[in-house]
């Protein structure tokens, strides 16, 4: 595919995400928007503050991650005026091991659950609609994701999920980026492709899977986008 015919088939694209996001963007409060600031989040960001500049957009802050991740968050947050709120869990990383050691080492299950999950469940339990970044080329466990799905969370309440991106490349993605001007995460440069927290992220294992060098190859997802059972 030439240049030209790329440009064509991303801006279609573009305006088929545009037009999921309005859908559901009105300003009224109840659409959050996930993001991890790696490249997928930052392209849905740029096009959701263009709908609702005060779209809240959540970002799980483990503790854990890269000081690039930390420095990069607060330069866009800045830049972009975003309406940022910061997940923590209910613990520090200093008290967690204390309690437990270092639960990425030895229950890295669990570190996610207590780091990841359970703030962000809490946090989008608050909301009618969750965007995410997800894309299905991302991984094999993402496969059958698709783009628009009612989600439950713990406790029975059911939220949309969007994934708009579903669908795309990661060429499709850093070709958009590019075409926007939106400068990305400086450690995809050192030649990272997932990027999480910096304990459990290292180099591809794999060239052809971008996810490979997350949590050294014991498991691919932290738990967050695989549907739980609700206790209700």
């Amino acid at each position: 595919m030439g240049t030209l015919e790329i440009a064509a088939d991303v801006d279609a694209k573009l305006a088929e995400v545009r037009a999921a996001l309005a859908s559901e963007i009105g300003g009224q409060g109840d659409v959050c928007l996930t993001c991890s600031f790696q490249a997928e989040d930052m392209l849905l960001t740029k096009l959701a503050i263009a709908l609702d500049p005060e779209i809240p957009v959540l970002f799980l802050d483990t503790g854990y991650h890269f000081a690039e991740t930390y420095a990069y968050r607060d330069r866009m947050a800045g830049e972009w005026g975003l309406n940022l709120i910061n997940l923590l869990p209910e613990k520090t990383v200093a008290e967690q091991e204390a309690e437990h050691g270092l639960l990425y080492q030895t229950a890295p299950d669990r570190c996610c659950g207590l780091r990841k999950v359970e703030p962000l469940f809490k946090a989008v339990a608050r909301y009618r609609v969750w965007i995410t970044g997800l894309r299905r080329e991302q991984a094999r466990s993402r496969a059958a994701l698709e783009e628009r799905a009612m989600f439950a969370l713990p406790g029975g309440k059911q939220v949309l999920k969007l994934a708009p991106l579903a669908a795309w490349t990661t060429r499709d993605v850093w070709y958009a980026c590019e075409q926007l001007e939106i400068p990305l995460l400086p450690l995809y440069e050192r030649g990272y492709s997932s990027i999480g927290c910096e304990p459990c992220t290292s180099l591809p294992l794999d060239p052809d899977d971008p996810r490979s060098g997350r949590w050294g190859g014991r498991k691919v997802e932290c738990g967050i986008h695989i549907q739980p059972v609700s206790s209700s």
